[in-house]
Formats: C-alpha cells, structure tokens, sequence
C-alpha cells in the first residue's frame, strides 16, 4: 500500500468527530482497538495483500492519527508514514528483532536501521522478559523490560531510553507502559493500556482517545 492510499483511507472517517469512527482501508479487517493512558489509542488492521502476519498500526492523540505504521509477524517496523517523516527498515537487519526469540529465550537484541526522510537512524538494543504477567481489561499479557539507543548516519546519539512495556503472544504485538529518557529517568511517561476492544463492542475503531487527555498529551513521545 502507497502511503498516500492509506492515509486517504483512513481520514475517511475523521471529519464526522460527531459519531467517533475511524476505517482501515479497502481490503483490509480492522481487529482491535486498544484505549490507553496518556490521551493515546491505537487501531489494528491487517490486510489480504500483505503477508501472513503483517498488522498495520494507527496511532492516535486528540489531535487525531500521528502515525500508520506497518510491523510484520516478528514485530519488525517495516515501514511507517509519520506527520514527523516517513520511515522503511533497510533489510536485510544486522540483527532483526524477532518476537520467536523473545518468547523462546526470554531476551532479544535488535540492530536494525530505517531509512527516514532526514537519512538513516540505526536502532539498537533489547527487549526481556521479565517473567511476571499483567492482566489488563482481560487481556494477559507479558512484562517487558527495554533499552534502545537510536544513532543518526553521522554516529551521533539522538535517543536513549528505557522502560517497561507489555507484549502480547495472542496478537503477537508490543503494547505501550511506562518509558523514560536515559537522560532524565525519573520523567516517566506512563501510556499503558486500559481497554482493549474487540469487532461489535462499542468504542471499536473510534477515532478519539479518552483516558486523561488534556493531562498528559503535552508530554506525549512515541
């Protein structure tokens, strides 16, 4: 899918706020929607032209959809259309973040690099499990712990940070917790879920996130 196509597609929906609804697009299923803290949601669709396993994510603030990011069945970032810049994984990855490892082993590395429209940014660091789950609106799902460093094409060090998140063996999906910047650790930004909602259940596919907006937007970072 052309980035100009799926965004089409889904700003369909935005202007009638009224009715809160949003729309994968042609060819695709809409599967979940998950309402987190911090004044963020987030829309999953997967599409029949695309591999078995591939999901598309929409992230979404009150000022409507920041980001559509495609990850495959591993959880790789394959490509994604930011209002911040669009991005593509230069493959193959010096060491590719495989969701199959961190189930297996408890632990996984990652050092792969994206093609932005600024240059390159190489990605590098792990994610692990810590052996504790989390139920959530009646999902169980797995604790993780992550640090990641991200490096600009001339080596220079543009982001370190750590935190905490939630991955999901069912959907085979990271979910947002709390994360903070190496330089200021004690400034957590907590975005971990609260909902997740399922086809026919209301609040699936809207297109506003509900939980403390106006709060804590002003410090979101994805």
């Amino acid at each position: 899918m052309k980035p100009m196509i799926i965004l089409s597609a889904l700003v369909v929906a935005a202007p009638a706020m009224a009715q809160q609804s949003f729309a994968a697009p042609e060819g695709c299923e809409a599967v979940l929607t998950v309402q987190n803290k911090g004044c963020v949601m987030t829309n999953v669709w997967q599409c029949a032209a695309d591999e078995p396993g591939d999901q598309w994510i929409a992230l979404l603030t009150q000022a409507g959809v920041f980001s559509v990011q495609k990850v495959d069945a591993e959880f790789q970032w394959v490509e994604a259309y930011k209002v911040t810049g669009n991005e593509r994984l230069i493959t193959p990855a010096e060491d590719p973040a495989s969701l199959t490892t961190l189930f297996e082993t408890q632990i996984d590395t990652w050092d792969f690099t994206l093609e932005t429209d600024e240059g390159t940014e190489r990605n590098v660091g792990f994610d692990m499990l810590t052996g504790e789950t989390t139920e959530i609106d009646g999902e169980v799902l797995l604790n993780t712990e992550f640090q990641g460093r991200t490096i600009d094409g001339d080596g220079n060090i543009i982001d370190a940070s750590s935190g905490r998140q939630y991955v999901s063996e069912e959907h085979r999906l990271f979910f947002f917790g709390e994360s903070w910047s190496d330089d200021t650790p004690d400034q957590v930004i907590d975005m971990s879920p609260v909902e997740f909602i399922y086809p026919g259940e209301p609040g699936f596919f809207a297109d506003r996130p509900l939980y403390e907006c106006n709060v804590i937007e002003s410090g979101f970072r994805p």
